[in-house]
């Protein structure tokens, strides 16, 4: 048997090979959309790949099934209770896959979502123990998949939160303890609130360990998974659509271009929306006026998802010689509409210098001098509940987490000095440059985030 997991961290997802060396024949489990990775392997090493399965339909990027088929025609296999506009093998519990002696077997796992599957990898088709099961989003190393991201689309956090229940307890929980675990996400994701960092495990450490795989109620299970979970990017809805539709197929040959200052300058007037990649230093000392910075080095796609709009015409300023990294990162997120990038930022912020602006950044010192002043600035902590509740807060900090950002600008007021604030100061650069993305003037946010203030000798609330 071949067996490999690919990993990417920018998403904190994996996908999966599974092939049988004797016969050739593979198929490849929640591949993401540029699949130049596992086609190369695929061919490297003779096999033939057969069928592309996604174990649900994925929120947090778009999948790569559709440019699976079409280069290796593949079929595209989901759970049974799966509706796309594409044709795909429908896949009912305990059907199985006979690669040749290595034979997959689908358990219905639903909770996460309707027609979430896991799936086990028996290493010989005789074993009566299988080698691994690939759980998607139905169990995590650590934590368990998020049952309330379809509450908005028709399905309820609590149907689904008794589905997983079942799914996890029963069914994946009833598997032998040496079964490893292969999950869709590790830690980072927003597809859960407890992952591990850690790429794989076995049932009997999950057994041990993971606080949602402890006997329980319905009942209780259901108000532990669902407590404390951060707001969804805004990204998910859009992706989990695209997923299901008939969308066009990424070509990392169809790249956007660079752009002179002319075209780019006339774009950015037209309304499209400029996303500085650079890191938050650099955007401070100078950007284009009204740019979004979303770092690249960082949680690039699943933040640019959660401030940038699913339908805007985009514009990337990137570090140098990373601009195809970046069209290629939102591709992942489904943000096709990038109509070209500068080639040269130094170059261009030069040339289009009246455009340029600094982003305020003070230090904790300075946000402590402010507040004892005339006119204290109004603070707003961008962290997720969890992180003030495990590390404490500013007294009287307005919250609202990053993901909620784009949808609450009305409740924060405009006739006061702002100053945002994250952990560590990454999370604010983004959240205040979208403030003024939005026409907020003083905007400034803190250098070093949380962990700068607690390191000052005031006390903090906690």
């Amino acid at each position: 048997m071949f067996f490999a997991q690919y990993y990417l961290d920018c998403l904190s997802q994996a996908s999966y090979m599974i092939a049988d060396e004797t016969t050739g024949k593979a198929v490849v489990v929640d591949p993401r959309r540029d699949v130049a990775e596992y086609l190369a392997d695929a061919e490297a090493r003779g096999f033939t790949v057969v069928g592309v399965i996604n174990t649900h339909f994925h929120a947090d990027f778009v999948a790569g099934h559709l440019e699976m088929a079409a280069e290796t025609g593949a079929w595209i296999g989901y759970g049974r209770r799966a509706e796309t506009e594409y044709p795909i093998r429908e896949l009912a519990d305990g059907e199985t896959i006979s690669l040749g002696d290595v034979t997959l077997e689908i358990m219905e796992t639903p909770g996460h979502t309707p027609e979430s599957i896991s799936v086990l990898v028996h290493e010989h088709g005789e074993d009566a123990v299988p080698y691994g099961v690939l759980t998607g989003d139905a169990l995590f190393i650590g934590d368990v998949g998020r049952p309330d991201l379809l509450a908005s689309i028709g399905v309820s956090a609590d149907e689904l939160g008794a589905m997983l229940y079942d799914s996890v307890q029963n069914k994946l929980m009833g598997l032998p303890d040496e079964v490893r675990v292969f999950p869709a996400h590790g830690a980072g994701s927003a597809c859960g609130k407890n992952l591990s960092t850690e790429k794989q495990s076995t049932i009997g450490e999950q057994r041990r360990t993971n606080y949602a795989c402890a006997p329980m109620s319905q009942e209780d299970f259901v108000a532990i998974v669902t407590a404390g979970q951060s707001a969804a990017p805004g990204y998910f809805v859009h992706d989990a659509i695209l997923n299901r539709s008939g969308r066009p197929l990424f070509d990392p040959a169809a790249a956007p271009r660079p752009l002179s200052f002319e075209d780019f300058t006339g774009l950015r007037a037209s309304g499209a929306v400029v996303v500085d990649a650079r890191d938050p230093q650099e955007f401070a000392a100078g950007h284009l006026r009204g740019s979004v910075n979303v770092p690249a080095d960082g949680r690039f796609a699943e933040q640019a998802g959660t401030v940038l709009p699913v339908d805007a015409d985009l514009l990337v300023v990137a570090p140098q010689n990373r601009e195809e990294e970046i069209v290629t990162r939102l591709a992942r997120i489904g943000f096709d509409r990038v109509a070209g990038y500068l080639r040269s930022p130094d170059d261009a912020l030069t040339a289009l210098a009246d455009e340029v602006t600094p982003a305020g950044r003070l230090t904790a010192a300075q946000v402590r001098a402010a507040l004892a002043g005339d006119n204290p600035p109004v603070v707003i902590d961008v962290r997720n509940c969890g992180e003030r509740g495990d590390n404490g807060f500013i007294d009287g900090a307005l919250h609202i987490a990053l993901g909620e950002l784009p949808h609450r600008l009305d409740e924060i007021p405009r006739d006061r000095p702002l100053v945002l604030h994250c952990a560590g100061g990454h999370r604010s650069s983004i959240a205040a440059s979208l403030l003024r993305h939005h026409g907020f003037t003083d905007v400034s946010d803190v250098l070093g985030g949380y962990a700068a203030w607690a390191l000052t000798e005031a006390p903090a609330t906690v």
